[in-house]
């Protein structure tokens, strides 16, 4: 037996799988499914039951909520007209959501509702790509406890709170609801999370004529094979599926959403953009090497290469990045981006996003690497044992030369 293998030491991966193993062990998630690919190989690894005191292996196959990894899947939407001349980057978004326009910004986030200035200029079709567009989630505890917070819960608008598909409200009500709300800062002045890819998801729709879902399913996951993912489970295929855990105070598994009768086996009033969509290893792999490779996979080209680097690489200040969060370091278009090399998993130029819900996917230019993690423990990535082992153990385990570049 050789000691390694072309693109990942044979010691290396043997740990990622000991490593793996261990967390599922230990009760930390029922099960999970590892895949790394570099340099032409491909590893994957399924590990534990679909369901905690389950019988139900998980497999290759098997289909998670993939959250936030929805962003840069709709980014790529957004990317695929503007290249179309459908959309332009820099034209403000009223023209097709008018809804949006007009705005008032409160003085400051933490304002009451009443207390704003008119907005300096339009939301563009950029602020929402790079989450700059005034709305969203400012993620520190006194964002939490404001007025803009409490008012958007009480619209019960979707967005503002952990991935939930089963809320009522469809794309033009969900839009009508949160354009009631005032701004949380000038358009292009800091970077908050989440509601950019609910308003790209719309964005798309209103431009083209066609839902979201059928969007996504023409014009990128047939062309990429990506079979599985989709913004339901049909039933046929629940059997595949995987529940959904919460942790506890204790660090107990607590059931968020289960396998039967789940908020995903059915199709959403509001297929969102930003962390509705369901998938597999391979599939997302599909989606990654696309990225990896200039916009091309199998000989099929989604984006230009010069798209896709713009999509990839930091749009933000070194002050606004300082608002980002989940352990980047910078903001492209519905990723992040990677801008220090202290860590052994944190590397320049590296990109790709985490979901809430467990999953993990980055690409590393340099490396030629593409990782992606599936499990279904509801955490903050940092925060979370398995995606930190995992990340770790993936850059242990690299054997070779870098890519030329």
């Amino acid at each position: 037996m050789t000691s390694s293998t072309n693109g990942f030491s044979r010691s290396g991966l043997q740990r990622l799988h000991r490593a793996m193993a261990g967390h599922v062990d230990a009760g930390r998630v029922p099960g999970l499914v590892t895949l790394v690919d570099r340099h032409g190989e491909t590893h994957l690894d399924a590990i534990g039951t679909t369901e905690l005191g389950g019988t139900v292996p998980v497999r290759a196959d098997t289909i998670f909520r993939i959250s936030s990894m929805t962003k840069p899947i709709t980014a790529v939407a957004v990317m695929i007209l503007v290249e179309e001349c459908r959309l332009r980057l820099d034209a403000p978004v009223e023209e097709w959501l008018p809804e949006l326009a007009d705005r008032r910004v409160l003085r400051s986030p933490d304002a009451p509702l009443d207390d704003t200035v008119p907005a300096e200029r339009p939301i563009t079709v950029r602020d929402a790509l790079d989450f700059r567009l005034g709305l969203g989630m400012i993620l520190t505890a006194e964002a939490f406890g404001s007025p803009f917070f409490a008012a958007a819960q009480e619209l019960g608008v979707s967005g503002f709170g952990p991935p939930r598909p089963d809320l009522p409200h469809t794309p033009d009500e969900w839009l009508a609801r949160v354009a009631t709300l005032p701004l949380l800062d000038q358009p292009g002045r800091r970077w908050s999370y989440n509601i950019g890819s609910y308003v790209q998801s719309v964005l798309v729709e209103r431009a083209t004529g066609a839902s979201f879902p059928e969007f996504l399913r023409e014009r990128i996951f047939e062309p990429l094979g990506m079979r599985d993912t989709g913004f339901a489970v049909p039933a046929a295929d629940l059997d595949r599926f995987t529940a959904a855990y919460g942790v506890g105070a204790d660090g107990a598994l607590e059931l968020y959403d289960p396998r039967e009768g789940s908020a995903w086996s059915r199709e959403p009033a509001f297929p969102d953009g930003a962390g509705a969509l369901v998938s597999t290893a391979h599939d997302y792999l599909a989606f990654a090497r696309m990225l990896r490779d200039g916009g091309t996979c199998g000989g099929e080209r989604i984006l230009s290469r010069r798209a896709v680097a713009l999509m990839t690489s930091n749009r933000l200040t070194a002050q606004q990045c300082q608002e980002s969060f989940g352990g980047v370091d910078g903001w492209g278009f519905g990723v992040g981006v990677g801008l220090r090399g202290d860590d052994l998993w944190r590397t320049p130029g590296r990109y790709g996003w985490d979901g809430g819900m467990g999953t993990s996917w980055y690409t590393d230019p340099a490396e030629g690497l593409v990782g992606v993690l599936l499990t279904q423990r509801l955490e903050y990535p940092s925060a979370n044992p398995v995606w930190l082992d995992f990340w770790t153990s993936v850059y242990a385990a690299l054997e070779g030369a870098t890519v030329e570049g």
